[in-house]
């Protein structure tokens, strides 16, 4: 038998304090269990079965699921840096100085002094061909025209 939505909601405000008891906010606490679940459900359309009887579910599970979630948002908020407003406005009117006509000058006559070879393969890639693609189209091995292109784009890099 299906676990039905309704049922989990009924301990709504058990799961938030579960979650909370991790260490959020109480609105942190809120946007996980939603999540949640938006998790179980997909779970359950896919034909998972949690369910104990016709009136529980597996709590473990669920606890389960909600610590995943927990710990994945701090894994994201962990790779976020912070910065203050005055920071910000000097990178944007750093950034207004540049000229990206000369740097994009360099670069062609950078490509211009490569071998043609070298110069088409790092094109036709930059222009949107998988290196997987062009493989197989041209009969290259696959890491000669990886080792080119990687080869090309960090000199590119170094110049700029």
């Amino acid at each position: 038998m299906d676990i039905d939505l309704k049922l989990l909601y009924k301990k709504h405000n058990t799961w938030i304090d579960i979650v909370q008891s991790f260490g959020c906010n109480k609105e942190t606490a809120e946007d996980i269990v939603q999540e949640m679940y938006y998790k179980i459900k997909k779970k359950l359309d896919t034909g998972l079965d949690i369910s104990y009887g016709e009136e529980d579910y597996n709590y473990y599970y669920i606890f389960l699921t909600l610590k995943t979630l927990f710990f994945d948002l701090k894994k994201k908020e962990s790779k976020v840096e912070f910065c203050e407003v005055k920071e910000i406005n000097n990178i944007i009117s750093d950034s207004l100085y540049l000229n990206y006509d000369i740097k994009f000058e360099k670069i062609n006559k950078e490509l211009d002094k490569l071998h043609w070879y070298d110069k088409k393969i790092y094109l036709i890639i930059e222009g949107g061909e998988s290196i997987a693609e062009l493989s197989r189209k041209t009969h290259i091995k696959y890491y000669s025209l990886y080792n080119t292109y990687t080869k090309v784009k960090d000199k590119l890099k170094q110049l700029l």
